[in-house]
């Protein structure tokens, strides 16, 4: 059977890539970190590491096991939290992923809420975008995904459960009051990054044309000023203008929305504190007041 200590310090090594930063992020020797790496490959009769000049670098058997080693040292500490959960909500951890224009606006809410019912309890969080949000899920790094999707996005896998939390208007931003998409063909696109502008490049095909992009940011507050500055058009959900308005542009609605989702992993019942976390976006989501039309100067 695999030792669990030896998989954190696989995992230590393949995260930081020298055994000197892993002995130091495990508060170990550097010879301690090298004996349970030899150990783990006699446990397991492969070769899992190779010099490399002065350093070492994982095989494929090496990277293969980490991956893995990543995925169980996980779930034993989410197991970890649920049990500490269990005893209540006076202590313990719920950690939470989302994107920014929810953690500039529905997250706050949500979490002033918790904390102040449960005082105790710690609440982590992470910044990323759902696909990666969802990874941290399945490997137990997190307990919560705050993500999107769209009427188009393939369906999630079934070891993933949805709460729907609301849906958040899409907006076209400009400078002056646009027409709809299809009068924008030859107008310079502000995009986000490959994997954040397909819903942008599938409302555009969806009028004959591919939008033509002049830049490319995932920072909404970046996008409006360059909005602001003339420079092109975007879209935003309404959640991020909530977050931040620049003033001089002008938020034109789209006949899109943004479904906003609270993921868990695995079967329910959820453990407390997530239970708790879900509550309290639930809430948070109910309680948000209606998008107004947006206006330019302000």
């Amino acid at each position: 059977m695999l030792d669990v200590t030896r998989l954190r310090v696989l995992d230590a090594l393949a995260r930081l890539g020298s055994v000197t930063a892993a002995a130091k992020d495990l508060h170990y020797t550097q010879p301690t970190v090298s004996h349970h790496l030899a150990r783990l490959e006699a446990e397991t009769g492969a070769q899992l590491l190779q010099r490399v000049g002065r350093g070492i670098r994982l095989t494929p058997a090496g990277q293969l096991l980490a991956a893995r080693a990543a995925e169980i040292l996980g779930r034993l500490d989410a197991a970890d939290l649920e049990l500490s959960s269990h005893v209540g909500l006076t202590a313990g951890r719920v950690r939470v992923a989302s994107f920014s224009s929810v953690i500039g606006s529905l997250i706050p809410r949500a979490v002033a809420t918790l904390t102040e019912q449960h005082p105790g309890l710690q609440i982590d969080l992470t910044d990323t975008q759902p696909p990666q949000s969802l990874q941290l899920l399945r490997a137990g790094k997190i307990d919560v995904a705050v993500i999107f999707r769209y009427d188009d996005t393939e369906p999630d896998p079934d070891d993933v459960r949805l709460h729907h939390l609301l849906d958040d208007p899409l907006y076209l931003l400009s400078v002056r009051p646009e027409g709809p998409l299809a009068t924008l063909r030859d107008a310079t696109w502000i995009a986000g990054c490959e994997r954040c502008r397909g819903h942008l490049l599938a409302m555009c095909a969806e009028e004959g044309y591919e939008p033509k992009i002049g830049y490319t940011s995932d920072d909404m507050v970046v996008m409006q000023a360059l909005v602001a500055a003339g420079l092109g058009v975007t879209t935003s959900p309404g959640l991020a203008i909530r977050a931040h308005r620049a003033e001089g542009i002008v938020a034109t609605e789209l006949p899109s929305r943004q479904h906003i989702y609270a993921a868990t992993y695995g079967e329910p019942p959820d453990p407390p504190a997530t239970a708790a976390m879900l509550a309290a976006l639930t809430d948070a989501a109910a309680a948000m007041p209606e998008l107004q039309p947006a206006r330019s100067g302000s």
